[in-house]
C-alpha cells in the first residue's frame, strides 16, 4: 500500500466504530467481523477474503496506541490541509507562514527517526534523500485459543490454525520470479518517493514508477504476482507458559502477516481463554481448594490427602481448627514466571451428616450433655447473645 493509500483509508469505518470508540470497542468490533469474514467460514468467497484483510488491517493499527494516535494526527494534518497529489497548497488560510518545513513536523513528532517520518516515507524532507525507502512490515494478527484450567496452570503446547499473508514460497517473498532479482527503480533511486520544490516548501510523495517500493520486477513471480506474499493456510505449535491467566495475551514475534517484498513480517498475539476446574479455583498465583471434613476431624484433629497438580500431599488438620479455616500448602499453586510456585489454599468446610443412625444419634446426645457439663458455651461472647 502506497503512504497516499495509508492516509485515505478510514480504518474507523472498516471495523463500524466512531473515531471516539476506546480499545475495548475496537477490539469487540473486530472479533465480530473476523469471525464473520474468516476464510474459514466463508471458503472460496474472495469478498468476504479482502474485507478480512481489511479489517484486520485496521485492527493492528487501531489496536496499537502509538500507531492510532499517528494515524489520527495524520489523518487530522492532511484533510485539514487540503491534501492531494500535489501535498499542501500554502497561501494566506493555510495557517503556515513564508519559509516554513512541514519535514520539521515530522523530524519533531519522530527524533528524527521512526515515528510520523517513518511511516510516510519523507513526506516532506526539504526536496532531499535523506529518508530512504523502507519495506512496509507486516501486520500484526490477532487469534484466540482456549486451554483447560490445569493445562493454564502447567503449561502446554497447542496447534494454532492461522489463515493470513505468509512469504510466498516460490520466490521465498521477494517478489520476482526464481532466477531473477528485482532491480532499483531508476526514477527514485530505490528511494520509493520522489522529491520537488514549489516555493519556499519541499515536497516529497511516493513515485508513480515503482508505486513507492523503491524496486521495480520486471519478471514478477507467478504464484504471487510481484507481491512476496500468498494467502494461505498454515499450522503453527505454540508454547503457552505456564501459569497463564484467562484473558491474557501471549505475542509471538514474526509469526504475523508477511511484509511485502521480503519485509519483517508482523506479529501474532494469541488471547488465552481457560476453562473452570471441578476441584480447583485461583487467585493469582495460588491454587484454592474447598475440602470437606467431619465435625469430630475438626474437634480432634486429623491428616486428609489432598489433590493438588503434581500428586498428591497430606494436609495436617489442627485438634480445634475452626470451620472455613484456610490452610496453606506452600509451593504447590500455580508456577511463576520468575522460577517458583504459588501457594495451595485448603479451607476446611464441616459436612453435616443429613440422617444418623440410632447408635450415632445416641452418642451424639450423650456428647451434647457432655459438652454442656464442661461450661462450654458456643454463644460466650455473641453480640446477639
Amino acid at each position: 500500500m502506497s503512504q497516499r493509500e495509508w492516509i485515505e483509508k478510514d480504518f474507523y469505518k472498516e471495523l463500524g466504530v466512531s473515531s471516539s470508540a476506546s480499545t475495548d470497542e475496537i477490539k469487540k468490533a473486530y472479533r465480530k467481523l473476523a469471525r464473520d469474514l474468516h476464510p474459514d467460514a466463508n471458503p472460496g468467497d474472495a469478498k468476504a477474503e479482502e474485507r478480512f484483510k481489511a479489517v484486520s488491517e485496521a485492527h493492528a493499527v487501531l489496536s496499537d496506541p502509538a500507531k492510532r494516535k499517528e494515524y489520527d494526527e495524520t489523518r487530522r494534518l492532511f484533510t485539514a490541509g487540503g491534501y492531494g497529489r500535489g501535498g499542501f497548497t500554502p497561501g494566506a488560510g493555510g495557517g503556515f507562514s513564508q519559509g516554513f518545513d512541514l519535514g520539521d513536523i515530522f523530524g519533531a513528532a519522530s527524533g528524527g527517526d521512526g515515528g510520523l517520518g517513518d511511516l510516510f516515507g519523507g513526506l516532506f524532507n526539504r526536496g532531499s534523500t535523506r529518508t530512504s525507502h523502507r519495506p512496509r512490515r507486516g501486520a500484526d494478527v490477532e487469534t484466540e485459543t482456549t486451554l483447560g484450567f490445569r493445562e493454564a496452570a502447567q503449561g502446554a503446547t497447542v496447534p494454532l490454525r492461522l489463515t493470513s499473508p505468509s512469504p510466498c514460497t516460490t520466490c521465498h517473498g521477494s517478489g520476482a520470479k526464481p532466477g531473477t532479482s528485482p532491480r532499483v527503480c531508476p526514477v527514485c533511486n530505490g528511494a520509493g518517493v520522489v522529491s520537488r520544490n514549489q516555493g519556499a516548501f519541499g515536497f516529497s510523495e511516493p513515485c508513480d514508477e515503482c508505486r513507492g517500493t523503491g524496486s521495480i520486477i520486471d519478471n514478477p513471480c507467478v504464484d504471487c504476482h510481484g507481491s512476496g506474499t500468498q494467502n494461505r493456510t498454515r499450522t503453527i505449535t505454540v508454547r503457552i507458559p505456564p501459569g497463564v491467566a484467562d484473558g491474557q495475551r501471549i505475542r509471538l514475534a514474526g509469526q504475523g502477516e508477511a511484509g511485502l517484498r521480503g519485509a519483517p513480517s508482523g506479529d501474532l498475539y494469541v488471547t488465552v481463554h481457560v476453562g473452570q476446574d471441578k476441584v480447583f479455583g485461583r487467585a493469582g498465583d495460588d491454587l484454592t481448594l474447598v475440602l470437606p471434613v467431619s465435625y469430630s476431624e475438626l474437634v480432634l484433629g486429623t491428616t486428609v490427602s489432598v489433590p493438588t497438580l503434581q500428586g498428591r500431599v497430606g494436609v495436617k488438620v489442627p485438634p480445634g481448627t475452626a470451620d472455613g479455616r484456610i490452610l496453606r500448602v506452600r509451593g504447590r499453586g500455580v508456577s511463576k514466571r520468575g522460577g517458583g510456585a504459588g501457594d495451595l489454599l485448603v479451607t476446611v468446610k464441616v459436612a453435616v451428616p443429613q440422617k444418623l443412625d440410632d447408635e450415632a444419634t445416641a452418642a451424639l446426645r450423650a456428647y451434647q450433655e457432655a459438652e454442656k457439663a464442661s461450661g462450654f458455651d458456643p454463644r460466650a461472647g455473641w453480640a446477639g447473645a
